[in-house]
Formats: structure tokens, C-alpha cells, sequence
């Protein structure tokens, strides 16, 4: 097996791990503030120091471990299922339906960098985790639709999808139990590596990008 996947792999396993039995890893409380203790290095009773407020940074990075899951589960399913639908149905059909989604709507979304448009979507709509999770699923979705649009294309001109056609079998049926089984292939890869790649990284800049700007708004 591949070296590479196996480290990933226990990764993935420790991080589930960490977030499922997070309040009894975590060594102090979450949001307890103590002002007195405030930006201590690590220690034997603070394993990651605390913060500006007196927290305990070991503790929040565990329980940061549940929100880290919590987005890349959501953005990466929800944006896989409609990019998914959008590419099927554009590499399917083809003609006036294809020219809009492939021609008009991609390009609306692929014409400014994705983290640019998530800064821009989250300024927009506010704060908030379940914005967040929104903004990133908007940006999300093209690069799962184009992908599943070209394995379509392709795959709808074998053999066995005409020979269906022929005998009678229904849009519906073609595209689920023909078309797309023999087209999720690339798209598998692209999940596994688009969870911790993309959503978390984006999670991550989107939340210190805002940290930057409430410090520059304080004038820290």
C-alpha cells in the first residue's frame, strides 16, 4: 500500500478519535477566561499555553477538531451532491441546457479565485459557522460539476448507455444506473483528497483572514 495514504489515513482515524472523545482529551474547559494566567507557554498543566484571554490552547485545538469535521463533511457532500446533479444534467443533455450551466454559469464562478469569492460571500451574509459552511459550499461545487460533466460526455457515447436508449430506458434511468455508476470514479479521488485540501484549508484562511480584520479594526 501506499505509504502516503496509510499516514493520511491515521490522520483521518486520530483526528475522528480527538473529536468524538473530545471532553474527555480536553483538559480544562473550553471558554474559562482567567486573565491572570494569559499567554503562558506550554507547561505540564498547559500543555499549548493559553491564549490572549487565559485559555487553554490544547483544549480548544481538540474541540476545534469537531468544527474541522463538521465543515469538511458538510461543504465536501454538499457541493459534491450538487455539482454531482449540475454536470450530470449538463453533460447529459447537452444543447441549450449544457451552454448555460457549462458556459454561463461556471465561468460566472470560476472567473474570481474561490477563496476571494468566500471572503466576499462571508462578508456578505456574516458571521457564523453555518454561513461559513453556505459560502463555502456556493464557491464549492463548479469543480465537482465540471468533472462529472467530462465523465458524462464520455461515457454516454459507449455501447451498453445506446444500447439502453435503444430499448426504451428512461433519462432517469440511464443517468443512475448506467451513466453515473461508470462515471464517480475520478470523482472518488477528488473527495478524498478535496475534504482535509480544500474545505478544511479554506475553513482555516476564511477564520484567520477575520481574526486579521477585527485586529486591524482594534488597532492591535
Amino acid at each position: 500500500m501506499n505509504r502516503l495514504a496509510i499516514v493520511g489515513l491515521i490522520f483521518i482515524v486520530i483526528l475522528i478519535i480527538v473529536a468524538i472523545f473530545a471532553p474527555w482529551i480536553a483538559t480544562h474547559d473550553v471558554g474559562a477566561t482567567n486573565l491572570s494566567i494569559r499567554y503562558l507557554p506550554p507547561s505540564a498543566d498547559h500543555i499549548f499555553g493559553t491564549d490572549a484571554t487565559g485559555r487553554d490552547i490544547f483544549s480548544r485545538v481538540v474541540f476545534g477538531a469537531r468544527i474541522s469535521l463538521q465543515v469538511g463533511l458538510i461543504v465536501v457532500s454538499v457541493s459534491a451532491f450538487v455539482g454531482t446533479l449540475l454536470g450530470a444534467f449538463a453533460g447529459y443533455y447537452g444543447g441549450w441546457i449544457d451552454r448555460i450551466i457549462s458556459g454561463y454559469v461556471f465561468n460566472v464562478f470560476l472567473a474570481f479565485p474561490g477563496l476571494l469569492l468566500a471572503i466576499a460571500m462571508v462578508a456578505f451574509l456574516g458571521a457564523g459557522l453555518n454561513k461559513l459552511i453556505l459560502a463555502l459550499c456556493i464557491i464549492g461545487w463548479v469543480g465537482y460539476a465540471r468533472l462529472i460533466r467530462g465523465q458524462v460526455l464520455k461515457v454516454r457515447e459507449y455501447d451498453f448507455v445506446q444500447a439502453a436508449r435503444a430499448l426504451g430506458a428512461s433519462d432517469a434511468r440511464i443517468l443512475l444506473a448506467h451513466i453515473l455508476p461508470n462515471a464517480v470514479q475520478p470523482l472518488m479521488y477528488r473527495l478524498a483528497w478535496a475534504w482535509p485540501a480544500q474545505s478544511w484549508l479554506k475553513h482555516h484562511s476564511l477564520f484567520w483572514d477575520s481574526v486579521s480584520r477585527h485586529r486591524l479594526l482594534r488597532g492591535e
